[in-house]
């Protein structure tokens, strides 16, 4: 049988390998402008017509309206834009939840998911939204329509009859409400365990872990006005353009104030060169403003010694003539200072910048623009964190703002830039395996239960557990688990070994295919659509990527009369495990959400007077913007000694790193261009240095596959283009979910046990 057939129900694990016909030029030295503007039209009317997709893109992102279901980059807390507060792949984040295709009973009579899953991801997402709640039989191919209340009853049965409450998982994307996550987390507490992944565990896990042990609270701390003072913005291991590109216009703002940029990322992406502002008419004459200063070409994963380099070469200086350092703010406010420049003046100056594969010249400009700057924002995203070493990656960073007295004051600060939407918030509200006491004690006096205390398994551990027949039930809160987990393989045996697997999803996906043995889809409302109960409309209330808790009240017709929103779902699954008489009011609380954001406020510091201030939104309390470290063991921020990451490849050996394409957003694929990178038509592309094409024998737009070998276990990737591109020699990028395949389950960040999806050792074959 075909390796990419699971035998359990023989459907395809990864989407087949068809090629759909490459078309490859230039990549543009520029994003955004008429383009951008075209294409997001073009989504949205396409999925949407014309009048619905004007008027619904109007209310995104607009107080009192909805919060845009993409990523998580803040809105300004004052004006908005008259033209609309939202970006190009904002408006197909859009076109894709508020699609007028349906995916009801008859679609399912028509398709089974052996037929299904031989179609692209790409294809199964753009079949539409779910309608109905749904079946998968055990021993069946075709779902079948379910009652709510039937399926209700299944849930709790199944969860009942389990020999302990750690044999279920309760996984979490970060599109959920804090309402809808709130009581998700309260449920799985009461019922008896902390088995909570999420994609944060997948994502910025190190950036948690990092910032947690360093500055004392794991989230960024700067706002979006900070980013318009900064005297320097550092940009690493991010594709602003195309993963968040309403970042870009904070990025001009701060151009036109007179700030600098550095750029730090293997390869030179088109957002980060200029960006002509699609709201602004100048920039169609004068051709946008130019955003990077200095570009710092770094090998994969070899920030550490780039970032060492730059400080090495500020303490040269500031032994020179001094002032380089903020000394009064390492004196006063951290600890650990020696010890990190001891280390850092053993450091072999000429070994760090060889290994980071970044030329002299280049470092001494970013040298020039770093040392009179006070104010320092450094940005980064999961080209950071996604490495065996992501949390001393991030730790690093931290080092030179504190070096500089960057941390706590106006226009300086740590800037992790989180994914989607509400996964910063999801967090906040409770969705953690690891236990807080204090927070456990606050919802025993709260609600009246003891909470598990014990540690719960995170996204690595939760898939293991599934494979090893130690968890029986996989509840899923959003998301598309299968693709967007390392090991695709590994992990669709993990799931399919499971009783029962639940998705709670808006759209088809693949995990909906690679299923328990009975498997149900329950379809929930999109955050753009009304949300009524007894004639009443609610709202609920989602965390941006900058610590601003605000409302989102979606303003379209639901796409079916039999969705559920999330609270009300995991409310009725709590019902009917726990059952109706629990001390948790469950259905009380999901009928009206105010009950949820004063439980909130009750258990969660900083939702004070929650329900008061939800409309206008409100900060988070954050002791790193504040300067203040006390919480932290010796009450001040911590230097880091961190050690150089090395790899010892072979000769016929890369570095590959998982990327996105412009076209989609996660998981889900919204077209197969990726116009900033001159790729059209295609997703199976692998971006190589010409100069390792011709070493290898290859010639553009050949077929290769790639293999990765780990433990002795062999992991294939097949059939992809070989593109040539100004990326660093021996290293890779290549399109995620399709190389999720290479990335093995068991090899993942020290301290935070994300993937290493960004630093996979891998060889190449040409296919014959």
């Amino acid at each position: 049988m075909e390796k990419n057939i699971n035998p359990a129900r023989k459907v395809h694990v990864v989407a087949p390998e068809k090629l759909t016909g490459i078309q490859w030029n230039t990549p543009p030295e520029y994003a955004a402008g008429i383009t951008g503007v075209k294409v997001a039209m073009e989504h949205a009317v396409k999925e949407m017509g014309p009048v619905r997709a004007f008027n619904t893109l109007m209310k995104m992102n607009r107080k009192n309206g909805f919060d845009c279901p993409g990523c998580a980059w803040p809105d300004p807390d004052d004006k908005r834009s008259v033209l609309g507060e939202y970006c190009e792949n904002g408006a197909k984040a859009l076109a894709e939840e508020a699609t007028l295709k349906k995916v009801g009973e008859d679609f399912f009579r028509k398709y089974s998911i052996q037929e299904i899953s031989s179609w692209s991801d790409y294809e199964i997402g753009k079949s539409g939204r779910l309608t109905h709640p749904m079946i998968l039989k055990e021993g069946k191919t075709h779902y079948e329509k379910i009652a709510w209340e039937e399926a209700f009853e299944l849930i709790g049965k199944k969860l009942k009859a389990l020999d302990s409450p750690n044999e279920a998982v309760f996984y979490t994307s970060g599109r959920s409400s804090n309402e809808a996550a709130f009581l998700y987390a309260l449920f799985i507490r009461a019922f008896g365990t902390n088995n909570m992944p999420d994609c944060s565990n997948m994502c910025h896990e190190s950036s948690g872990v990092a910032l947690s042990r360093t500055l004392g609270i794991g989230k960024g701390s700067v706002t979006l006005d900070d980013l318009h003072k900064a005297d320097v913005v550092m940009v690493i291991g991010q594709n602003p353009g195309t993963n968040h590109p309403r970042m870009l216009s904070s990025l001009q703002k701060l151009k036109q104030n007179g700030g600098k940029i550095i750029t730090i990322n293997p390869l030179a992406e088109a957002g980060l060169k200029k960006f002509k502002n699609p709201q602004k008419t100048a920039d169609f004459f004068t051709g946008g403003t130019g955003l990077t200063d200095v570009f710092l070409q770094v090998k994969i994963n070899q920030d550490i010694p780039l970032l060492k380099s730059l400080m090495y070469k500020l303490n040269t200086l500031e032994k020179e003539k001094g002032g380089i350092w903020d000394q009064d703010f390492i004196d006063n406010k951290t600890q650990g200072f020696d010890d990190f420049l001891q280390d850092l003046e053993q450091q072999d100056l000429n070994e760090l910048m060889q290994q980071s594969g970044v030329d002299e010249k280049r470092i001494d400009e970013a040298v020039g623009i770093l040392a009179p700057a006070k104010k320092i924002i450094i940005c980064w995203a999961m080209g950071l964190t996604q490495h065996k070493n992501g949390v001393e990656n991030i730790m690093e960073c931290v080092n030179l703002l504190l070096l500089k007295g960057s941390i706590g004051i106006e226009g300086g600060g740590t800037c992790p830039v989180r994914g989607h939407s509400n996964v910063q918030g999801d967090r906040t509200v409770g969705i953690v395996h690891h236990p807080n006491p204090v927070v456990s004690e606050r919802i025993k006096e709260v609600f009246g239960f003891e909470p598990a205390m014990e540690d719960g398994y995170d996204t690595v551990g939760s898939i293991q557990a599934m494979y090893e027949g130690k968890a029986k039930v996989f509840v899923s809160l959003g998301g598309n688990f299968v693709p967007a987990a390392s090991d695709t393989y590994y992990t669709a045996r993990a799931l399919q070994n499971c009783d029962l697997t639940v998705s709670i999803s808006t759209k088809l996906n693949r995990t909906h295919l690679i299923a328990g043995k009975t498997s149900l889809i329950l379809p929930t409302l999109g955050r753009s659509e009304k949300d009524h109960f007894e004639g009443k409309e609610r709202y609920v209330t989602v965390e941006n990527s900058m610590g601003r808790v605000h409302a989102s009240q979606g303003r379209l017709k639901p796409a079916s009369r039999y969705l559920l929103s999330e609270p009300d779902i995991v409310a009725r699954m709590a019902s009917a495990t726990l059952g109706k008489d629990h001390v948790v009011p469950w259905l009380e609380m999901a009928a009206d959400y105010n009950l949820i954001r004063d439980k909130i406020s009750k258990v969660v510091k900083g939702f004070e007077n929650y329900n008061k201030h939800a409309k206008e939104g409100f900060y988070l309390p954050n002791n790193a913007r504040a300067g203040d470290f006390s919480k932290l063991p010796g009450g001040r921020a911590k230097f880091s000694v961190c050690q150089v990451p090395q790899y010892d490849l072979k000769e016929d050996e890369f570095v590959l790193m998982t990327i996105r394409s412009h076209d989609q957003f996660n998981t889900t694929i919204y077209g197969l261009h990726d116009r900033y990178r001159g790729i059209h038509n295609e997703r199976r592309v692998i971006f190589m240095h010409p100069e390792d094409l011709e070493k290898n024998g290859l010639k553009p737009l050949d077929l290769i596959d790639l293999i990765s070998e780990y433990d002795g276990i062999i992991r294939e990737a097949k059939c992809f283009h070989v593109v040539p591109y100004e990326i660093p020699q021996g290293n890779l990028a290549a399109y995620f979910p399709e190389t999720n395949v290479l990335v093995p389950i068991n090899h993942f960040a020290d301290g935070s046990r994300t993937p290493i999806s960004k630093s996979v050792i891998v060889r190449v074959g040409k296919r014959k």
